[in-house]
């Protein structure tokens, strides 16, 4: 059996993954350039705090990240019963539970990546756009939203790289259950568990590393592509 014959289980921890890390990176996206614009250019009582709490989860170990959102969203859990009940949203052992720790494992490597690219931005710019009568929200999006754009696009593809490999918190909140739960990262866990499981270990290794780097291709294609046009406008 080759690298590339998978089985229908693997596959399926494929397509998993795919989705859990498209949709982390996707719902964390807006809170990831609200995060980044407060960090970078909010001046207020709470900053640091603020700073401390968003990379959080870079400093914690994984497990520990995982059960705080079993206590936070676990079907029992206070927060968890309310979006279960009056909503229908449940995360503790969904794969919308795995998106989500993905998403808050992801977040801090995001935030940062955009954070920086803001800072990088020159004031003057839309400092001119506002003397011309532009509303500050129409300069956000016209001026500096364009400038930090290979900014956001760096954040997000981080975010998804992170999102794919996510192990710890994870398999904490959503356990590993195949078919529901168990990304590669689990799968490949699994594999390593049993006798005989180096060969699928393997394939789904090589999986990830093709993925990952096919995600780091098509980013500095966009980034390159909006630096173009920003440079030629």
């Amino acid at each position: 059996m080759n690298w590339l014959d998978l089985s229908p289980a693997e596959w399926t921890a494929v397509h998993l993954s795919l989705k859990v890390a498209f949709w982390a990176m996707l719902a964390s996206l807006p809170f990831g350039i609200l995060f980044a614009l407060l960090l970078a250019r909010g001046r207020f009582w709470g900053h640091a705090l603020l700073n401390g709490l968003v990379h959080l989860p870079l400093v914690l170990p994984p497990v520990v990240t995982g059960f705080v959102l079993l206590l936070v969203f676990g079907r029992r859990a206070p927060v968890g019963a309310f979006l279960a009940d009056h909503f229908g949203i449940v995360f503790s052992f969904r794969w919308t539970g795995a998106a989500l720790a993905s998403a808050v494992m992801a977040f801090p490597l995001m935030v940062r990546a955009i954070r920086l690219s803001i800072e990088a931005v020159d004031r003057r710019l839309e400092v001119a756009a506002g003397t011309l009568g532009a509303h500050p929200v129409w300069v956000f999006v016209t001026v500096t939203l364009p400038l930090v754009m290979p900014g956001i696009i760096a954040g997000m593809v981080i975010a998804f790289a992170k999102a794919m490999g996510e192990f710890g918190a994870t398999i904490t909140f959503v356990s590993n259950i195949p078919g529901e739960t168990q990304t590669l990262a689990a799968a490949i866990y699994t594999f390593t568990q049993v006798p005989g499981g180096d060969a699928g270990a393997l394939r789904l290794t090589l999986v990830s590393v093709v993925i990952a780097m096919a995600a780091l291709l098509v980013s500095e294609l966009m980034a390159r592509s909006v630096s173009r046009r920003i440079a030629a406008g």
